[in-house]
């Protein structure tokens, strides 16, 4: 069994945060369905599950019969501390039990689940699936993520300028289901060009149950560590006047700086990848060296002034 999803993040369009109420109604993509609201231990506001019907080739095709997916993913879509949106689409693809298609009935009354119809070997699939070049006509789950987020920001229609422009960016994400140690293993991270990244990992069925929630939030942080380090770039530290590089700094300050919390604390999943991805990639550690810089600027420029304060 293989559970594969993709997950978007970028920041709303518009003049800056909303509130929760206002964040609910956009998210809203699912008539009559609640909407999950939590402001502990940052705002977040995210939409239910919608199912969205595929019936497409998956895996990459060769010279043996290429397996085709027939089922549903499962759509959502996020907004964090009001400025931040998400749109995430991921599936469980089973081999099927029949060869033949089976009605659309069928597969609806099995929300979230894609079945494989053909020669299926799982660690293929994975790789299919995590590559960053993929044929055109297979399961598209990112196109499916971008949706929910495209909608989002069709829905948010309020002027004026933004606070903070940052590109979206995207992880591409597989979790082969094994018999094995409830922790994560064959953990792989990989980034490609400015906006893809790959996270891949064999997990339990036991734990294979949260991957989602936890993909949602390495996406979130790697999107934060992406923005934060091209703010950095465009301040031109050492190049630019001091109190210029602080102006071009205060978006990072106002917009990014207090999201910075992986969820370590609350999953044994999202504690065992984190703690893979910290050791080999080191997320953490280069946010906190580019905040420790900021802090560095705003303290420098600080003391300029009330040393230009005192002269006067």
């Amino acid at each position: 069994m293989l559970i594969a999803g993709e997950v978007q993040t970028g920041v709303l369009r518009g003049g800056g945060p909303v509130t929760g109420d206002v964040a609910a109604r956009l998210v809203d993509l699912v008539t009559g369905e609640a909407v999950l609201v939590s402001e502990r231990p940052r705002s977040y506001v995210r939409a239910p599950d919608k199912p969205v019907g595929v019936d497409c080739p998956i895996g990459a095709s060769g010279p043996n019969r290429r397996p085709r997916g027939i089922g549903t993913a499962w759509q959502r879509a996020a907004i964090l501390d009001g400025h931040v949106v998400q749109g995430s689409a991921y599936a469980t693809i089973r081999r099927a039990e029949q060869s033949a298609r089976q009605p659309w009935s069928y597969y609806m009354t099995r929300p979230g689940v894609i079945e494989s119809v053909g020669r299926t070997r799982w660690k293929e699939l994975a790789d299919a699936f995590a590559a960053p070049v993929r044929d055109a006509d297979a399961l598209d789950l990112g196109g499916i993520a971008g949706q929910a987020a495209d909608r989002v920001q069709r829905n948010h229609r309020a002027g004026g300028r933004p606070g903070l422009r940052a590109a979206r960016t995207r992880l591409r994400w597989t979790a082969l289901v094994e018999p094995c140690d409830p922790s994560p293993c064959e953990v792989h991270f990989a980034t490609y060009g400015e906006d893809l990244r790959v996270l891949s990992f064999t997990v339990s069925e036991v734990a294979a149950r949260r991957v989602a929630v936890v993909a949602e939030d390495i996406a979130l942080h790697d999107w934060l560590l992406t923005v934060l380090l091209e703010e950095v770039r465009k301040a031109a530290i050492g190049v630019l006047p001091r109190d210029e590089v602080i102006r071009r700094l205060l978006p990072a300050i106002d917009y990014l700086l207090h999201l910075w919390l992986p969820r370590t604390t609350d999953d044994d999943l999202a504690r065992a990848l984190w703690s893979v991805l910290e050791n080999r990639v080191g997320l953490s550690r280069q946010w906190n060296l580019l905040v420790y810089r900021i802090r560095d600027q705003l303290s420098a420029g600080a003391v300029a002034a009330l040393s230009a304060a005192i002269r006067q």
